[in-house]
């Protein structure tokens, strides 16, 4: 299960306001290449297109939030940040919104640029950023890593709900009813409960790959400490 979510269709945002989105994931979406490239190798490569593949199933999962086109669905924004690093998560996210977009009809083309910048780019941020403080303080345990996954799973998706929230704010087209506080507080309860479904799914996910593989896990590769190392271990991570 994963995190976030809200595809926004056609005509809830107005274009000029959805111009400038798309602007802007553009271009940080060509950061997250150049950054990227740096760490694609033979290990993370094929890691990215399982997790691409598999957010891709379960974002196919979505439920309306309003009537109005807008839904919510786990989104993978904190597992694929757990799993691939920031700048290849994000791009796999994106991958996948522009897919569901072109051939699913699954949030509008025209407002790719929000859903992007909302679930790929604010949700695999907030979320790594979430993990880089957790792995600092909490202790590099199985129960360490389980809580670390589900909590930045589970705030990622209310911070990426915020950023519709701030969309609509911007350029808002459709009356989604109530006011503006109204409406954050919806997205924020909504996508609360849809994250702490994502969270278990994502500490679940990534506890099994650590088990096995904890070097295929790119948190706990690129975020150790000299006080408190990754050792894998038969069976799991200590």
């Amino acid at each position: 299960m994963e995190t976030l979510a809200m595809h926004i269709s056609n005509g809830i945002i107005n274009g000029p306001v959805a111009a400038v989105f798309a602007a802007l994931a553009l271009a940080a979406l060509t950061f997250c290449v150049l950054r990227a490239r740096r760490d694609l190798d033979d290990r993370l490569a094929p890691m990215a297109g399982l997790v691409a593949a598999f957010i891709f199933a379960v974002q196919m999962l979505n439920f309306p939030i309003f009537t109005a086109g807008v839904s919510g669905h786990l989104l993978g924004g904190a597992l694929a940040a757990m799993l691939v690093g920031p700048w290849v998560g994000a791009l796999c996210v994106a991958v996948v919104l522009v897919v569901q977009a072109l051939i699913f009809g699954d949030g509008g083309v025209a407002m790719l640029g929000l859903n992007i910048t909302n679930m790929a780019l604010l949700g695999t941020a907030a979320a790594y950023l979430l993990i880089a403080l957790l792995l600092r303080v909490l202790p590099r345990t199985p129960a360490g890593l389980a809580v670390t996954a589900f909590v930045a799973a589970m705030l990622s998706v209310v911070v990426a709900s915020q950023g519709f929230v701030v969309q609509y704010w911007l350029g808002g087209t459709t009356d989604l009813g109530g006011n503006l506080a109204g409406l954050a507080g919806t997205m924020a309860g909504v996508h609360l409960l849809i994250g702490i479904g994502e969270g278990l799914i994502t500490a679940t996910t990534v506890l099994t790959v650590a088990k096995v593989r904890p070097d295929l896990v790119y948190a706990l590769r690129s975020l150790r400490t000299p006080a408190a190392p990754v050792v894998p271990v038969a069976g799991g991570v200590r």
